[in-house]
């Protein structure tokens, strides 16, 4: 099963510093977990909380430095003060260089090309799909849709899970029934 911590971003894998945030994996490897699902991204991921016995493991890794608080998908407002306890004590990321210690979603962000504010990035932006005068530019929910056709687009090229809300292949059902 393919998860994505609730709450919480890590370096990515290239990244530097990436295999040193991954380095707590012991919190789960070969032990039993408690996932609470919480959501599902748009890349069709379960956002999941994790537990190792009375251990919360996506606030655990905030704590120790080996993530940030997500702050674009945050609802537990706990990983904002156990971020600050770790850059106080300069724990795990928070112990690097500023120049070393990038927060994830910027560093993806000027991966693809977008400045992230306060940077200049001479690199276009990655294409767009597009098919039928549809594009995936903007992840849309059904009430944006033109009809049924963009929603099936939007489904299938755009992998926008959240407009099949039951999860039965028919995207938009109030307009594609």
């Amino acid at each position: 099963m393919r998860v994505r911590l609730a709450g919480i971003d890590a370096p990515e894998l290239g990244q530097p510093n990436s295999r040193r945030a991954r380095s707590p994996i012991g919190f789960v490897f070969g032990k039993d977990v408690t996932l609470i699902v919480q959501d599902r991204d748009r890349y069709g991921r379960t956002v999941v909380q994790v537990k190792v016995a009375d251990l919360e493991v996506n606030a655990e890794l905030v704590r120790i430095g080996a993530a940030w608080a997500y702050r674009a998908y945050l609802t537990d407002r706990t990983l904002l003060n156990l971020e600050a306890v770790a850059k106080e004590f300069k724990r795990g990321l928070c112990s690097l260089s500023k120049a070393e210690r990038k927060a994830p979603w910027g560093w993806r962000k000027a991966k693809r090309g977008n400045p992230v504010p306060g940077t200049a990035s001479k690199r276009p932006s990655p294409p767009v799909a597009s098919q039928g005068g549809f594009s995936c530019s903007v992840i849309k929910s059904c009430a944006q849709m033109s009809g049924c056709a963009e929603a099936r687009f939007q489904l299938r090229t755009c992998r926008n899970p959240r407009i099949d809300g039951d999860g039965d292949g028919i995207p938009c059902e109030a307009i594609c029934r």
